[in-house]
Parts: C-alpha cells; sequence; structure tokens
C-alpha cells in the first residue's frame, strides 16, 4: 500500500509594509526629537549658568546696611527715599527687596528690614 504524502504545514502569508499615518509620523519622530531639544536646552542653561559669585573669598565685598523698623503708613519707597535721597528709589528698593529676600513689595509695621547705607 502506497504512504500518503505528507503536507507541509501553510505558511503564513506575508505582512504588507507599515504605513504611517501622519498622526502615526508625528508620534514616531516628532515627540522624540522635542523631548532631546528639551533636554539639550536644559543642559544648555545648565552649563551656561553662573554658578559662583566670585573666584575667591578676598574678591567679596559686604553692603554696609542698617537695620530699619518699619513704621506704621511706612511703604518701600518712603524707605528709600530717607535712607538714599541722592540714589533713584527703584535701585534702593530692589536692594531691600534683594536684601530681605521679599517676595513682594509689601512690609508690615514692626517689620525689621536691612537697608543699604550709601
Amino acid at each position: 500500500m502506497a504512504q500518503p504524502a505528507r503536507r507541509q504545514p501553510a505558511r503564513p502569508a506575508p505582512l504588507p509594509p507599515l504605513r504611517l499615518t501622519r498622526r502615526g509620523k508625528i508620534v514616531l519622530i516628532g515627540i522624540p526629537l522635542v523631548l532631546l531639544a528639551a533636554l539639550l536646552l536644559s543642559l544648555a542653561g545648565f552649563f551656561n549658568s553662573p554658578a559662583k559669585a566670585s573666584d575667591s573669598a578676598a574678591d567679596l565685598s559686604l553692603t554696609p546696611t542698617v537695620t530699619v523698623t518699619v513704621q506704621p503708613g511706612q511703604s518701600l519707597w518712603a524707605i528709600a527715599g530717607t535712607v538714599a535721597p541722592e540714589r533713584d528709589a527703584r535701585d534702593v528698593v530692589a536692594d531691600i527687596v534683594q536684601l530681605n529676600n521679599l517676595t513682594a513689595g509689601v512690609v508690615h509695621p514692626g517689620q525689621q528690614l536691612y537697608v543699604p547705607t550709601p
């Protein structure tokens, strides 16, 4: 008796080539490029930012200051005009805000402030 012929398993049909839609291209290419650009910009900012105030401790200088107690009805502008009338009040107010780490230009009666002296 003749033996039946062996059947080989059927091969799956080849897949069609991959086609990306416009949205797919944006997701596949655009988003990684945006993330890479953001990373490079943040690193550039990190490496270009000044990290030190001075090269040595001898180059540092102290800002001469006096302590002023805020009186009722007084503002930073009034304090700046009283302490340094020869300077621009905007510069003096900026110095007071920086010296005292003020987040806003609001002061309260009784508050102690460091004020730069001329």
